[in-house]
């Protein structure tokens, strides 16, 4: 019987009798998730990016630090001499500009953390009571945060030209014998040039600060308002105390745009008297007449260990924060 079902229907040879176990499959081996040409297409897309940041960032970054050093004009190799550390001794000693250049990044970071940074804050928190139109101010004042410092530049240039610019046309100060040369001015172009920067700075902190906001948990707010604490103890009491990470990325961030301060002093003036900056140092010795690179190199290696000693705590400390999570 067995063997003329098995004639008739070779198929029913292979169903299980009732009961018996189900036949076991065999492996059909490892399936590539990967093509040849997929692979090529990731190679391309990591690799490339990565080579780019490692000879554009970490080997120039490097040879920075070997040139400070050294003495080098630029012009062949051959021209390279060892000095030690008689670059760094010129700078802090005989280099009138540094120190100069030291207390106008102060005054820089001092300005964008009293400024901007609490009427960020403030525009943050007005934002993020969904007012009508919201997405509209978020636009507005976010916009010069993604415009190119370029820009921002020549356009707060129209703003304090001394014989059309706005600034001077509404203090009537546009007329001959009564302009004032906001730009020309050494005792006013530094806070001329930080108007400029703290503008475009508030949306910067009022994003970050918008964000931190989402995060905080509306039954902390709902738990307050029952306890009948105002909008302001409010604040103070709950809300601000949740934006101490957020305020830690904001004090970084704040540093880091102190220091890194240069396109839009150079459009301004080119970073002349009064607007001395670490940065504006480097770009001069480096690429100015007289090509002292490893001098220049050697100011942005102290301007590299500056940004050093806030950039290594705050990692740090997110990482422990990553570890205890």
């Amino acid at each position: 019987m067995t063997t003329e079902i098995t004639k008739e229907n070779p198929e029913a040879a292979a169903v299980p009798p009732s009961g018996a176990a189900p036949a076991k499959k065999k492996p059909s081996g490892h399936r590539r998730l990967l093509t040849r040409r997929d692979r090529i297409t990731l190679g391309l897309m990591a690799g490339l990016p990565t080579i780019l940041h490692i000879a554009l960032v970490w080997v120039t970054a490097l040879a920075s630090i070997a040139l400070a050093f050294t003495t080098w004009d630029g012009i062949g190799f051959d021209s390279i001499k060892w000095v030690g550390l008689e670059n760094f001794k010129e700078l802090f000693s005989n280099n009138p500009q540094f120190w100069p250049a030291v207390e106008h990044n102060v005054i820089w970071f001092v300005v964008l953390i009293v400024i901007p940074t609490p009427l960020g804050l403030f525009l943050a928190v007005q934002l993020d009571k969904k007012i009508r139109f919201s997405r509209v101010y978020q636009t507005a004042f976010f916009l010069p945060v993604v415009m190119s410092m370029a820009v921002i530049g020549f356009v707060w240039q129209l703003i304090y030209n001394p014989d059309t610019g706005l600034i001077n046309s509404i203090i009537g100060a546009n007329e001959p014998g009564k302009y004032i040369d906001w730009i020309g001015d050494p005792d006013l172009n530094l806070w001329a040039i930080l108007v400029a920067a703290s503008w475009r700075h508030t949306g910067y902190m009022m994003i970050l600060y918008l964000a931190g906001l989402k995060g905080v948990d509306p039954s902390l707010r709902e738990a307050s308002s029952l306890d009948g604490a105002t909008e302001w103890q409010t604040f103070k009491n709950v809300i601000f105390p949740t934006l101490r990470p957020t305020n830690t990325v904001v004090l970084v961030v704040t540093i880091i745009e102190a220091l890194r301060c240069f396109d839009l002093v150079f459009v301004f003036n080119k970073g002349g008297e009064g607007t001395e900056l670490l940065s504006i140092l480097v770009t001069n010795n480096i690429i100015g007449e007289s090509s002292r690179i490893g001098y220049g190199s050697a100011i942005a290696v102290v301007l590299l260990l500056i940004s050093l000693v806030v950039i290594i705590p705050y990692l740090v400390a997110t990482f422990r924060k990553e570890r205890r999570a």
